[in-house]
């Protein structure tokens, strides 16, 4: 009898370091994945071509060719979610590497309990359940990356107590689009068209579009993005570091570019400076 599709997970791991290869692997099985390791990038693009993974964590600095172009490759042919581990951390590494393809990024060190809380995040959108983290412990507490001491999160602002609504807005009905001015968004399709063309957005890109649609003119922080994107709450305890943060700027960047839109005289989405993000209005 054929196992049910969610406990067919492979992830791919493309890592030239022997002691992160080894950590990634523990963390991954524990959150029930099969693992398949590759020490470079043109290996790497290979096996995600061979083993087509739910998911796959990807190095920027490796022999041969670099994160950033193995992302390229990989998702010219792959939809598999693109995990990018790295200790670049400059704006310009992090729209790079999510331009490039990577739906998350993870900045080195990192600790294990934090790299599996991206996993679950992934799996959730992908529509895949979690493994209970109940002996996911197998991954040591310490930091992972080129330095023994990692870098501390902070707390999202304006966390709320427990019993809080969740960040993420209710979805549309399935024939309903979501609309602003000539941008039309349809949720359950995943389709995008700005007037009567198509556009092509990462799943990320996508997922923030359609929070920002949803919420309309309410401004939405990066910290509360990044948790909707994630299908968490401040309720659950999701502490947000100014990675997560990094990483929404970056997304965003990319997501104006694809529409047209300009941070400086924004037709669709404007910036709250100190805040975050909200459409335009109408007018």
């Amino acid at each position: 009898m054929n196992a049910p599709a969610d406990e067919l997970r492979t992830a791919v791991i493309i890592e030239d370091d022997p002691e992160i290869r080894r950590i990634l692997s523990q963390v991954l099985e524990a959150a029930g994945f099969t693992t398949v390791s590759a020490e470079n990038g043109i290996d790497g693009v290979r096996a995600v071509a061979a083993h087509r993974p739910l998911l796959t964590t990807l190095d920027v600095t490796m022999p041969g060719i670099d994160g950033f172009e193995a992302a390229r490759r990989i998702r010219a042919q792959s939809d598999t979610y693109i995990i990018m581990l790295t200790a670049l951390s400059d704006e310009a590494d992090v729209v790079a590497g999510l331009g490039a393809g990577a739906d998350d990024y993870l900045l080195k060190p990192f600790r294990p309990r934090e790299l599996r809380a991206r996993i679950d995040a992934a799996l959730r959108r992908t529509g895949v359940r979690p493994v209970q983290a109940g002996a996911a412990a197998a991954a040591p507490p310490s930091a992972v990356g080129r330095s023994a001491g990692a870098r501390p999160e902070t707390a999202a602002p304006g966390a709320a107590a427990a019993g809080s609504s969740p960040a993420v807005p209710p979805k549309g009905a399935d024939d309903e689009w979501l609309a602003h001015r000539d941008l039309r968004l349809h949720p359950e399709q995943r389709v995008v068209k700005r007037g009567g063309e198509e556009l092509d957005l990462t799943r990320t890109e996508f997922d923030l579009l359609e929070t920002l649609l949803e919420s309309k003119r309410r401004v939405r922080s990066k910290a509360d993005l990044t948790l909707a994107l994630r299908g968490e709450s401040f309720a659950n305890g999701y502490f947000v570091g100014e990675a997560d943060r990094r990483a929404v700027e970056a997304h965003m960047t990319n997501l104006r570019r694809k529409l047209g839109d300009s941070a400086a005289s924004p037709r669709y989405i404007e910036t709250v400076r100190g805040v975050g993000y909200r459409l335009t209005s109408e007018a």
